[in-house]
């Protein structure tokens, strides 16, 4: 393991806790949500702020970055559109009647989740509901969006007739324990996903193999179909929690608050690896170049090897929970309720991982020559056998 890495920079202008961190699609700019009220926009290339958007009347609970607009919810249950240029707040989008806790932005839609217990659907540029998804019995804590044309055979969407107008739906986790899917042109329900036990608090959609994965307080992973609603696998080993979830090439990485990563084989459901070190749980998770980094109610964030689970480096500086982690140009940028943004040089890290990777392709294809070698040694012997036996 290497030596616990020091910030390259702190940034300390929020005087509250951060509580999201948002990158922008181009990689330019990175957006914080914080205790304060305020969200503040930050430079990749010089890790100043410049941008500093006020006007909510609580705390920001989360944030979306475009790279053009800025996303803010908050607990005064209002969502703001700010102009990452100027920082002029664009619109409010009014309509929840309790904490909003959770958006998302997906074409021209912008989607919400509250304590309210419904979602809600707005128009970005026109600041108009268009629509809400009421019947959850609790709050929604989480959600994802996909588009039917990326799962549904033409025959299935001829069945579906009356939601041509938009093929777009919207799934939900509650603190009710279900997981709901819904047309977002009606609100109609098309799925309600029963069998957790406990809170629904992440969500991970891997659209063109229709698999929906959700993380509960129930301790375990769950996947679904999402045409059929059909539960496939119960992922258990978890002692906590369900906290984060990440999927890589078919591997599912889950965060739990017993302290661990777990890593798991989605097609089989076999559990391959499992990540120890943590103190606290485990409150976010990224899959980084074969690394996988973790941030903890510790106040560390983590680099492991994804392959082999070896702790590499610990990094050390924050004084609370690290709420989110985002990773751009070999930069770790952390975001903790301490109300600091630390940014840390993972560049040794990313070569060593490279140059193991290389030896790890190199020696592969050494075998696999071998083995072509050996096939084709083997096959003239056959052929000369053949041959001397006259067949």
């Amino acid at each position: 393991m290497g030596n616990s890495g020091s910030a390259v920079k702190v940034c300390t202008d929020h005087q509250g806790g951060i509580n999201w961190l948002s990158l922008s699609p181009d990689g330019q700019r990175l957006l914080t949500g914080s205790e304060d009220g305020t969200a503040r926009l930050w430079s990749t290339a010089d890790s100043q702020c410049h941008g500093h958007f006020q006007g909510h009347e609580s705390y920001i609970t989360f944030c979306h970055l475009e790279n053009e607009a800025a996303f803010t919810c908050s607990a005064d249950h209002t969502i703001r559109k700010w102009d990452v240029l100027t920082g002029q707040c664009l619109a409010i989008y009014r309509g929840h009647t309790s904490i909003v806790n959770r958006i998302l932005v997906a074409k021209d839609y912008l989607f919400s989740g509250s304590y309210d217990r419904t979602a809600r659907c707005w128009s970005v540029d026109k600041e108009k509901q268009i629509q809400e998804f009421r019947g959850h019995r609790n709050c929604v804590l989480t959600l994802a969006h996909y588009s039917s044309r990326d799962v549904l055979e033409e025959e299935e969407e001829e069945e579906e007739e009356e939601e041509k107008v938009s093929r777009d739906l919207l799934v939900t986790g509650s603190t009710d324990c279900t997981v709901k899917v819904w047309w977002v042109s009606s609100g109609r329900c098309y799925q309600t996903l029963l069998g957790h036990t406990g809170a629904v608090l992440c969500l991970i959609l891997d659209a063109p193999n229709r698999e929906l994965f959700s993380g509960s307080t129930d301790y375990t992973i769950r996947t679904w179909n999402i045409v059929t609603g059909e539960q496939l696998k119960v992922f258990k080993e978890h002692q906590g929690s369900v906290i984060c979830l990440e999927l890589v090439n078919r591997h599912l990485y889950s965060g739990s608050a017993d302290r661990t990563v777990k890593c798991w084989l989605v097609d089989t459901g076999e559990r391959i690896q499992t990540y120890k070190a943590h103190k606290h749980s485990v409150s976010t998770l990224k899959y980084h170049a074969g690394i996988l980094f973790t941030g903890s109610g510790d106040a560390c964030a983590r680099a492991f090897n994804s392959k082999s689970g070896v702790l590499q480096k610990i990094f050390r500086g924050h004084k609370f929970i690290i709420n989110c982690i985002q990773i751009h140009n070999e930069l770790l940028y952390t975001a903790s309720h301490d109300g600091t943004l630390r940014i840390w040089d993972i560049r040794g890290i990313c070569k060593r991982n490279k140059r193991r990777l290389k030896k790890e392709r190199s020696a592969q294809g050494r075998s696999s020559q071998k083995g072509s070698l050996s096939r084709l040694f083997n096959n003239k012997v056959g052929c000369m056998v053949q041959q001397e036996n006259g067949e």
